[in-house]
C-alpha cells in the first residue's frame, strides 16, 4: 500500500468525544505533515491518549474524521492501518508468548512472509536489546521490555506512519538512545511519527512539529520554534496551559 503523495500522515477534523457529560476530546483539529517527527504534549487528563486512541482506530469517535494519508480511518480501515505501527498507551498483548513468539505472530497475522518476519525480528530484537531474552514470556517483561516489545511490533511491518504514545516512558538510558536512533533513521527515510511524551526535553530534541494538547483541545500547533515563540517548550507550554511555576521561596519547610 503505497501512502498518497500530497495528503498530510495525518489529519484530524473535528474529532470529539464524550465519557458520561465530559467532553474528553473536544472537536481536535490537527494535521501532521508528510516527513515529520511531530510531538504531542499536554497535561494529564488532556485528551491526548483518547485523540490518539481515535485516529489510529481502537476508539471509536462520537464526531470527525481521522485520516491516514487522506484513507478515512474509520470508512477504510483495512487500508488505513497498513500504513500504520501503532504504540498505544497502557498495551495490552499477548503475554504468554515470548519476544519472538509476539513478533512472529504480528508479522503473519499482517500477512507478511514468515522469512521476512523472522529477519526483520531478529534485526529488531538485537537492536533493541531483546535478543538475550528469547525465552521470556511477555507476561515476565519489565514495563521497558515491554515497551520496547511493543515498539518492535509496530516497526516490523515497515509502516510508513508510527503512532506512539509514551514510547521512552521506564526506558533504560541506552535504549532510549537506541530508540532515538531507530525513530531519526524512520524520519530521514521518509516515514512519519507523531510522539506523545511528557518530556519537553525529548520533545524539543527528537521533533520539528508540535501540538499542544488542553482540556481536550489544541492551543497551539505548527513548527516548533513557532511554537515556542521565543521560550523554551516547558516554559511555552506553561503559559498555554494556564499553570504557573512555583516561586523558588515556596515549600521552604523542605530545606535544611
Amino acid at each position: 500500500m503505497r501512502p498518497s503523495s500530497t495528503n498530510p500522515a495525518l489529519r484530524l477534523a473535528g474529532l470529539t468525544k464524550t465519557f458520561g457529560r465530559r467532553p474528553v476530546v473536544d472537536r481536535v483539529d490537527l494535521e501532521v505533515p508528510r516527513g515529520s517527527f511531530f510531538g504531542l504534549v499536554g497535561p494529564n487528563g488532556a485528551g491526548k491518549t483518547t485523540s490518539l486512541s481515535m485516529a489510529v482506530g481502537l476508539l471509536r469517535p462520537d464526531e470527525g474524521r481521522a485520516e491516514i494519508f487522506g484513507i478515512d480511518v474509520w470508512a477504510d480501515p483495512t487500508r488505513a492501518k497498513q500504513l500504520i505501527g501503532v504504540l498505544p498507551d497502557g498495551l495490552s498483548m499477548p503475554e504468554r508468548l515470548t519476544g519472538p513468539e509476539l513478533l512472529r505472530f504480528t508479522g503473519l497475522l499482517r500477512g507478511m512472509e514468515p522469512r521476512q518476519v523472522e529477519r526483520r525480528a531478529a534485526e529488531l530484537l538485537e537492536i533493541l536489546e531483546l535478543d538475550g531474552a528469547g525465552r521470556t514470556l511477555v507476561i515476565e517483561y519489565s514495563t521497558g521490555m515491554r515497551k520496547k516489545i511493543g515498539l518492535a511490533a509496530a516497526l516490523l511491518h515497515a509502516p510508513r506512519l508510527l503512532v506512539l504514545d509514551e514510547p521512552l516512558e521506564a526506558v533504560d538510558p541506552v535504549s532510549a538512545a537506541a530508540i532515538k536512533v531507530i525513530l531519526r533513521r524512520f524520519v530521514r527515510g521518509g516515514g512519519s511519527v507523531v510522539f506523545s511524551s511528557h518530556v519537553m526535553a525529548v520533545v524539543e530534541q527528537l521533533c520539528d512539529h508540535v501540538a499542544v494538547i488542553a482540556s481536550g483541545r489544541v492551543v497551539a500547533s505548527g513548527p516548533l520554534a513557532a511554537v515556542q515563540a521565543g521560550l523554551s517548550l516547558e516554559e511555552r507550554f506553561v503559559s498555554l496551559v494556564g499553570g504557573q511555576i512555583p516561586e523558588v521561596g515556596e515549600l521552604a519547610w523542605l530545606s535544611s
